[in-house]
Order: C-alpha cells, then structure tokens, then sequence
C-alpha cells in the first residue's frame, strides 16, 4: 500500500490538508499527519499529537509530532505541503522540512506543494524546473538566488517528481493528480465518480 506524509502547523489552509488528506485515503493510500513547529518560536513542550489552530481558526489534530528521523523517504511515498501563509511560512523556513524535501527528492519519492506551501522548493534550494503557487508569492519564486523558477499558472504542475498546485480552488485536482501518480488512472476515475463532482467538472 501506497504511503504518504501530510505536514500541518498553526495557519495551515485546512481545505488544503483536508481535502488532500481525505482524497489520498479515497485512493487507498496510508495517511500520516505531522505537525511541524514555529522554529521561531519559543522551545515548547511536545505534545503528541498537538493541535493544529489552521487558518480559518478550526483545530485540527495531527497524528504525530513531525521528527525528521521519522518522516523519511524510506518510510513514506510521497510528502505533501500545504499552503495557508502563516503555516507555510512555518515548513517553508524550518531547516528540518527543507532537509526532508531534498531527501524526498534525492530518492525520487513524490513531493507535493500547494498554494504558498511551493515556497519550501525555494527554501528548500531546488534545482530551476516549472511549478505553480497562490499567485500571492509568485514573484518569491520568479525571482532571487535560489528562486528563477519557470512560473506556470496551470492548476497543477508536474516537474518530473515535483507536483505543485494553486490554492483551495485547485486542492481537487492537485490529490487526484497525487492518487494517480501513486496508484494509477483507474483508480483516480474509481475515486473520482463516488465525489460526485458537477458535469463539466474539468479534472
């Protein structure tokens, strides 16, 4: 069975993490949520598992406490970011969550990156490929040192094992994409049809 990791942290875009979380359990994939800390804050007392306050203010209650020992590419599949601006601001700058993303891609694992949670390919030094964002930090991974990326505004974006996507409007898309790449078109159209999406639903 398929795995994969979901990282939360206090400002997370909850449809991002839900409906991703949600839609990769549809698709017969072990789920795991890991709640990554605010390194600029205080050392706090580990909780496992904390609660997550997301960006809407709804409380979430992740499955572990995120350690990188933990969260490896020889553990999981596929290792998911999502947006919400406070949140990926928590992933994108923690030295650990970077280190994970080049592991992730070093092995050729999945790795995943919704809305402003693509800011982790700039933090975390990724090589110049095409990938998408809220357009809201567009112009932070256009331009800058380790930021000359090839910006696209489609809803998702595949660059070989990258996977990026735009923001809630597009958190469908971008988990049936993960499904697929993980378990296959059939079972993304298996998954796809019980969602009842509308006619005309574009993915």
């Amino acid at each position: 069975m398929p795995s994969a990791l979901i990282l939360i942290a206090d400002g997370t875009e909850e449809m991002e993490f839900t409906i991703t979380y949600d839609t990769l359990v549809r698709g017969g994939i072990k789920v795991t949520s890991a709640y990554v800390p605010d390194v600029a804050s205080p050392t706090l007392q580990r909780i496992s598992p904390p609660t997550a306050k997301c960006s809407r203010g709804i409380h979430i209650m992740p499955d572990v406490y995120f350690d990188l020992s933990l969260c490896g590419p020889d553990i999981f599949d596929l290792v998911v970011i999502p947006g919400g601006a406070k949140g990926a601001e928590t992933m994108s700058k923690h030295p650990s969550v970077q280190e994970l993303v080049r592991r992730y891609i070093e092995r050729n694992k999945l790795v995943g990156m919704i809305c402003a949670g693509s800011l982790a390919a700039k933090t975390a030094k990724l090589p110049q490929q095409p990938l998408t964002s809220h357009p809201s930090v567009k112009a932070e991974l256009e331009h800058g040192k380790y930021s000359n990326f090839e910006y696209l505004e489609d809803s998702v974006v595949i660059s070989n094992n990258l996977v990026t996507s735009r923001g809630p409007g597009t958190a469908f898309p971008f988990a049936l994409t993960l499904v697929e790449l993980l378990c296959g078109s059939e079972r993304r159209e298996e998954i796809r049809g019980p969602m009842v999406f509308p006619p005309d639903t574009p993915f």
